[in-house]
């Protein structure tokens, strides 16, 4: 596995958490989550797609 397949499985891991988290927060069932911990999914989300793109255009 390339570097560059770790950050795509890593972005689309981090990003399919954060949305689950986010659409379980908003129906109420995970209420005990502070919006921190969403909100670091989020940026992790963002910066490991950031790194993704760099990697893809190295090539």
């Amino acid at each position: 596995m390339t570097l560059t397949q770790k950050f795509a499985y890593l972005f689309s891991s981090t990003l399919g958490l954060s949305i689950l988290i986010y659409l379980l927060r908003g129906f109420g069932i995970v209420t005990f989550l502070p919006g921190s911990i969403l909100l670091g999914l989020i940026i992790l989300a963002i910066t490991t797609f950031f790194i993704y793109s760099v990697l893809i255009t190295k090539r």
